[in-house]
């Protein structure tokens, strides 16, 4: 297991404990990915590990994903960059979505500053990040890959034993399977992950065990 050249955090947010990475670098700077909600929540765990934000980076667009990025964004003067732009409609409907799952108030429509495309990079502290666009979950869905690490941050794309649903608006299941073989399976089966809910996994433990995308599931 590779050692990243940097700090994790994971602060689970919102009523759907959606995880928020916080990236810590040797030289301070940091980068939020996800910060879905309860920005207060994310600034305080910031400030207890010491540190400046400067770049938050987003999955996709549903609310508990990106619905406290402005906020952050507002009180650092960071610089949001992610998703895809296919997710802007997703972005425009962060206020009414939380209006409807019962919770006024919770998130803010947001718009990126940079619009990322496949092959992408994003970079902290001189430590770059690839791109890749991982549509399926939803139509504009990035991930953050570092090899160097062997770590990715891949949203709702997959889950310890799950994948991410696709009955959501533009939504496709098909399109999803292919995100997850075509372009995470490559990374390697030593890469671990971090989800946009739930534990850490690997894609290796992923291709062994996942009832959806595990290699003896694809088989059948």
């Amino acid at each position: 297991m590779t050692k990243p050249p940097f700090q994790i955090q994971i602060l689970p947010v919102t009523p759907f404990q959606q995880n928020c990475s916080i990236i810590k670098t040797a030289g301070d700077k940091i980068a939020l990915v996800d910060p879905g909600g309860e920005p207060e929540k994310i600034l305080e765990a910031v400030a207890k590990i010491g540190g400046e934000i400067e770049k938050i980076w987003l999955t996709h667009g549903h609310l508990d994903h990106a619905g406290g990025a402005a906020e952050i964004k507002r009180q650092t003067g960071c610089v949001i960059e992610g998703p895809h732009k296919d997710d802007i409609f997703w972005l425009d409907q962060i206020e009414e979505s939380w209006r409807k799952y019962g919770h006024p108030g919770m998130g803010e429509n947001v718009h990126s500053d940079r619009w990322l495309e496949d092959g992408d990079e994003v970079e902290l502290d001189g430590i770059k990040f690839d791109v890749l666009f991982t549509p399926g979950h939803t139509p504009g869905h990035v991930i953050f890959y570092n090899k160097d690490a062997e770590l990715a941050f891949v949203g709702d794309v997959l889950f310890k034993g799950s994948i991410g649903r696709t009955d959501f608006p533009r939504g496709d299941h098909q399109t999803l399977l292919d995100s997850i073989t075509k372009k995470l399976w490559p990374l390697g089966d030593a890469t671990r992950f971090i989800p946009g809910h739930g534990p850490i996994s690997s894609f290796g433990e992923e291709r062994r065990s996942n009832p959806f995308v595990g290699d003896q599931a694809l088989s059948q």
